[in-house]
């Protein structure tokens, strides 16, 4: 899988030995305008536009994604917690399966609260009803599965054969629209505007007889909008096209186009050999700091790679004792020898939000860089307790 992302900007003209190592370095003037796209989007088109949490949930940097985006999706529980404690605007949750007594405390988090079958939602019937005479008003939506399989690898394509993400679209009866407030699908993953619209055609005859039922139709993420060569005014035209025919509120809920090429993970050689091939060993590891690397996979973009060069390219790997944690093959920047600072590119969504400490292997720092003021403050750092405490 190739990665889509990789354009260094500002981080360019980084000096990586500013922080300490592994650490996450995340530009918020790259955040913002980032955040400004998506905010012309969603003004010219007239939808809403939420972050998700599930891709990038830096807390941190809440009130910047407040100033220009409607609020948040959540992916359960625990998210929507987080968004209610740190986050403005609405909280859109879905979760694949919701535990019974954790249902409620979701239903008074959230304003959409959005299941995957028509079945969920009757064994839950019940605790709505409770939430709602308790917790105030909240809609009820519906997650369909498109059965349009648009991705590049099979397991993160949510219309792949056998997908448990959504109800099957062709299974869709009447009676599993009552009582149904908003429609959900997510179809793409790090994609551009042909896969929503090949999704929606699809979608549209399933769901046109409850356009005057419907309050709002949420489209999901996996939108790169902020990509540069991403079909933004085609997407415009769709959404008001789409607005206009339903009659519905529409929301787009992007996770990496929030954070695209907003960050980086700052590594350190340890050590390096030949086996064959010249490999390094760094204190980055793919599979408890980048395990997207592993389970897609994919090969993250390295900050300043030549690979004109003329040097020949080293395998990197991670300090634990898993024989696949391997990054990549890279024409390394600078010599191959111990001490030396690597940077990977677009690692502040996904990455972060999926790192643990497997083997023991320190997590890395949080840092938040503004590449227009260049100041540089430590938000999070991680330390024994840490790990330990994750145990018994």
């Amino acid at each position: 899988m190739e990665t889509k992302a990789g354009d260094p900007g500002a981080f360019a003209h980084f000096d990586l030995n500013r922080v300490d190592s592994p650490a996450f370095v995340v530009d918020a003037a790259k955040l913002r305008a980032n955040l400004q796209v998506l905010a012309e989007i969603r003004d010219v088109a007239d939808i809403k536009m939420l972050s998700a949490l599930k891709a990038f949930s830096m807390w941190s940097v809440a009130p910047i994604i407040g100033e220009y985006l409607d609020g948040v999706c959540t992916s359960g529980l625990w998210e929507a917690r987080l968004a209610s404690e740190f986050y403005d605007g609405e909280i859109s949750t879905y979760c694949a399966a919701y535990k019974p007594d954790e249902l409620e405390e979701v239903c008074r988090l959230s304003d959409h609260v959005i299941f995957n079958s028509p079945q969920q939602i009757e064994r839950a019937r019940l605790i709505l009803e409770q939430a709602r005479h308790t917790s105030g008003d909240f809609d009820i939506g519906l997650r369909l599965n498109p059965q349009v399989p648009t991705g590049e690898v099979p397991r993160y394509d949510p219309s792949s054969p056998g997908s448990r993400l959504g109800f099957p679209i062709d299974q869709l009866e009447p009676e599993h629209m009552e009582g149904i407030d908003g429609i959900h699908f997510h179809n793409l993953c790090e994609q551009d505007f042909e896969p929503l619209h090949r999704t929606w055609d699809k979608v549209f005859d399933a769901i046109e007889p409850y356009f005057g039922q419907l309050k709002w139709i949420n489209m999901g993420g996996g939108h790169h909008i902020t990509r540069a060569d991403y079909q933004r005014e085609e997407l415009v035209e769709f959404l008001k096209d789409a607005k206009d025919d339903t009659g519905a509120e529409i929301y787009l809920e992007p996770g990496e186009a929030v954070a695209l090429d907003a960050g980086i993970l700052v590594g350190t050689i340890l050590d390096a050999g030949v086996n064959e091939v010249p490999f390094a060993i760094t204190d980055v590891s793919a599979t408890c700091h980048m395990p997207d690397v592993i389970e897609a996979p994919y090969r993250p973009a390295m900050l300043h790679e030549n690979p004109q060069s003329g040097n020949s390219p080293v395998r990197l790997g991670g300090p634990s004792c898993l024989a696949g944690d391997v990054i990549g093959d890279y024409h390394l920047p600078v010599p191959c020898e111990p001490g030396q600072r690597i940077a990977f590119l677009d690692q502040a969504h996904y990455s972060m939000v999926k790192t643990n400490t497997f083997n023991g292997v320190p997590l890395p720092s949080i840092w938040l860089w503004d590449s227009e003021t260049d100041a540089l403050e430590q938000v999070k750092s991680f330390d024994y307790e840490d790990f330990r405490n994750r145990l018994s």
